[in-house]
Parts: C-alpha cells; structure tokens; sequence
C-alpha cells in the first residue's frame, strides 16, 4: 500500500427536506385542515479515527465526500427521512485543518475519537406548524436549510514511541528491520528511504513502535528534501532515537546538522528524551571508535551509546535503553484523557 500523509477533500452535509403542503381529505369531514408534515434533516460529516490504517490513500482517490440530504415531509403529518451522515475514516493521528492549511478543526490522536466537520441542514416546517386560531388553513410550508460545504486539508501524524532520525544513509531502517518484522527497502546510497516505517519492537516484556524516518538535510526545517513533512512524524514520538554514521569522517559535524534542525523545526521537538546512538561500529577500528565516540560525546553533552545495526552488536543495549525511556514516558502519561472535539 502506497503511504500518503496528506490530502485535499472537498465535504459537503445534507441540505434538509422541504415542508409539505397538503390537507386532510378523508370522507365524511367536511373542513378537513393542514396536515403537511416537515421536512427531514440533512446529515452530518464526521471524521474518524479508526485503528488497522496508516495511511491517507483512499482520498487521494474519494476527494468529494457528501451526506445525503433529508427527505421532504408528507401529508398526514409525517415527517421526512433524516439523510444519512458522511464518515471520513482516518488514521489515528490524522490533525484536520481549513483550507489554508493552518487553521485546526480537530486532531484525532487516538482510536474511536471523533469530530463534527459539517452540520447537516434543518428540515423545513410543513404546513400543519403554522396552523392557528387565526389561520386555520395555511397555504404555505418553510424550505429545507441549505447544506453546508468546503474543502479541508488532512495531515497525518505517525503514532509511535520512538522516531528514528539522522542523515540519508545512517543505517536506520537496518537497525529497523534488524528488531522488528518490518521490510524497509535497504540499499547502499542516500535516500533510500522515501516514506515513514513502522515496526514493533519487543524486549524484556516491554512492547514499543519505532518509526524509520527517511533522512534529514541541512534545511530540513524550512522544507528541504521534504524535511518539514518527515520532521511532522516525529512530533508523536515520545523518544527520539539519534543514529550518527560513526563510519564517516565528520560525525559531530553530522549529529550538529541534525541537531540544529530538529531546535529549529520547534513543536517541542528538541525536548523529547534522545538516545544517542553511533552506528556502524563493525567498520572502524578500535583506537578510530574510542576517539570519535569521546567527540560525539562532547559535542552533545550525552552519553553515546555504540551499536553495528549489522552485526547486531550492542543493538540490545539501545533497546533496552529506548525501554526504559518509553515506559518512563507511559507512566507520566497515563492520566491523561482523550480529547472530543466538535466546533
């Protein structure tokens, strides 16, 4: 399945049902009155989250999403059909926004949560409403409310626990299908990665998501190389996992250009909990891995921790050190409630 984080959609609700006007005619009563019945509601648009989708594909194929309006009323007073509403279904995390893509209708960040996009229209008074002492036989009834229309931006936002960062090539989506079940494509050169990964993690009973995200560059945060849309995933994550290519001549220059995109970029990103991690320990030598991991060390003030993502040496100590941040981040959590939204 082709992964797409973001679409245009065009919704519009029901418009609601006419009023009637009609009469009694039943034999035998000779001043029959107003009997017409009002007019059904138009239905509703809704947006929701739903668990098993991780992408925003389907509307890049259903771009008009329309409820159906309500029916009109009949005689003998009865009332309309109310018109079915319109369900836009969502991968959890997926934010909604106006067309100018800054204004936020709502933000769907777990399972089963919901948001009104779009009220459907009133159904009109049939004739039978206005009748009264004074006016005993009304010749008029009320026209539906209109539907409402426009058009919306949806953005997915990945729900994971740990977000993978670094330059193209660093080795993220090895250490990636190395601990999890995930098949990202795998290659020797730069890029290789277009699209965001899932897997899921297990060690020492403790079960996380981790998220491959393809690779930043210098001005990610202004948009280079997709970088603000890459960047976006990671604002879910509640660990991020920093891989710095130790194979490459400049590392500190590396993990600072990084670095400075991730404080630039904003949205609480560069205060998420990191775990430092330098990769591709099985192609230096001994005395070349002491000095670039004390560098590193020293530029970020952290402590580093050294793993082969193809050798899988030292792989279980990330692990097990993303685990412990993850559930320090679940405990401080897990008092919060989920938020309704409707405008």
């Amino acid at each position: 399945m082709k992964f797409l984080d973001q679409a245009k959609v065009y919704i519009a609700s029901g418009a609601g049902g006419n009023g009637c006007v009609a009469f009694r005619r039943e034999k035998f009563i000779e001043f029959g009155g107003p009997n017409g019945g009002n007019g059904g509601r138009g239905g509703d648009v809704w947006a929701e989250a739903v668990e098993n989708l991780n992408t925003l594909i389907d509307y890049r194929f259903q771009q008009h999403i329309k409820a159906k309006n309500g029916e009109g009323g009949m005689g003998k007073e009865m009332t309309g059909a109310a018109g079915a509403d319109a369900v836009l279904r969502v991968p959890v995390g997926t934010q909604i926004f106006e067309e100018d893509g800054e204004t936020l209708i709502a933000d769907l960040h777990h399972a089963g949560a919901r948001a009104l996009l779009l009220k459907g229209g009133k159904g009109g008074f049939g004739n039978a409403h206005f009748k009264s002492s004074t006016n005993q036989a009304p010749r008029h009834a009320n026209p539906g409310q209109p539907a409402e229309e426009k058009t919306i931006i949806l953005r997915l936002k990945l729900i994971a626990d740990v977000g993978l960062i670094g330059l193209p090539n660093a080795g993220k989506s090895t250490f990636l299908s190395r601990v999890s079940a995930a098949k990202p494509k795998i290659a020797d050169y730069p890029f290789t990665t277009l699209n965001p990964q899932l897997g899921v993690v297990r060690v020492d009973q403790t079960d996380f998501v981790v998220a491959d995200l393809p690779g930043l560059i210098e001005g990610a945060h202004e948009g280079a190389g997709l970088g603000d849309r890459f960047l976006r995933h990671a604002e879910r994550c509640s660990v991020i996992l920093h891989l710095v290519d130790g194979a490459q001549s400049g590392i500190v220059h590396a993990y600072r250009t990084i670095r400075g995109e991730v404080e630039s970029y904003g949205h609480g990103l560069a205060e998420k909990p990191k775990v430092l991690v330098l990769n591709k320990t099985d192609a230096i030598d001994k005395a070349a891995l002491s000095r670039k991991r004390a560098a590193l060390a020293k530029a970020s003030g952290k402590d580093v921790l050294l793993m082969s993502g193809v050798s899988g040496d030292g792989v279980q100590d990330v692990l097990r050190a993303l685990a412990k941040a993850v559930t320090r981040n679940r405990k401080r959590h897990s008092g919060n409630t989920p938020i309704a939204w409707r405008p």
